[in-house]
C-alpha cells in the first residue's frame, strides 16, 4: 500500500511542477517586456501620436535616422522608406514618406509594426503621424504614400547620435476589422484616388 501512496505522491508533484513550467513560460512574457522597459533596450515605440509643442531645436546637435523597411514571410507587398537617412536637430519637427505597393490581384490589409535600434533611442523618438498607428488596406494593383512625422526629444543623451528605426509589414487581411478601414487618415494614394 505504502508503495502505491508514494507513486501517488511522486505523480502529483510531477503534474504540479510541469503546471508550474508552463505558467511560468507564459508568465515569460510579460517578464520580459518589464524588464526590457526597465532595462531600456526593448526598440517598443509609442502606438498613440505625440503631441509636438515647439519646443527649443538644439541647433548645435545632429541626430542621424536611418530608415529601414521589410515585409514580413508571406506579405507580398513592396514596402520602401523614399528617405532612407536623415540628420535632424532634436526638438525639430521632420516628416518622411514610405512607398506601398499591393503587386497582386486581390485586396490586402497590412499593419507596420516599429522597432528602434539601440532600443533606448525608443523612449525619445515622438511621432506625431505615423501609418503605423492603423491597418493599411491597399486594393489590388494600387500604391500609396504613407507619411510619418516625428521629433527627436531633445532630452536624448548626448551618446546617442545614431538609431535606425524599421518598419515591418504584416498581413492582417484575415483577422483585420474591415469596417472603415478605407477610412484611414494616414494613407495618401498615388492613383488619383481620394
Amino acid at each position: 500500500m505504502s508503495g502505491g501512496t508514494s507513486n501517488n505522491n511522486m505523480v502529483i508533484r510531477l503534474v504540479i511542477i510541469v503546471v508550474g513550467m508552463f505558467g511560468f513560460g507564459f508568465a515569460l512574457v510579460p517578464l520580459y517586456d518589464v524588464f526590457c522597459d526597465v532595462a531600456g533596450i526593448n526598440g517598443k515605440t509609442s502606438t498613440t501620436a505625440a503631441v509636438y509643442q515647439p519646443a527649443q531645436i538644439d541647433k548645435s546637435r545632429l541626430i542621424t535616422v536611418e530608415f529601414l523597411t521589410r515585409t514580413n514571410t508571406g506579405m507580398p507587398w513592396e514596402f520602401q522608406a523614399r528617405t532612407k537617412r536623415m540628420k535632424v536637430h532634436p526638438g525639430e519637427l521632420a516628416t518622411v514618406e514610405f512607398y506601398v505597393r499591393n503587386p497582386m490581384r486581390s485586396d490586402y490589409i497590412a499593419q507596420a509594426i516599429p522597432s528602434v535600434s539601440p532600443g533606448q533611442a525608443a523612449i525619445f523618438l515622438n511621432k506625431t503621424e505615423c501609418f503605423c498607428f492603423n491597418q493599411q488596406p491597399l486594393a489590388a494593383g494600387e500604391e500609396a504614400l504613407m507619411p510619418m512625422s516625428f521629433y527627436v526629444d531633445p532630452q536624448i543623451p548626448t551618446d546617442i547620435t545614431y538609431f535606425t528605426v524599421q518598419y515591418t509589414l504584416y498581413d492582417v487581411t484575415a483577422r483585420a476589422d474591415t469596417l472603415g478601414a478605407s477610412e484611414n487618415p494616414y494613407l495618401k494614394r498615388t492613383d488619383g484616388a481620394p
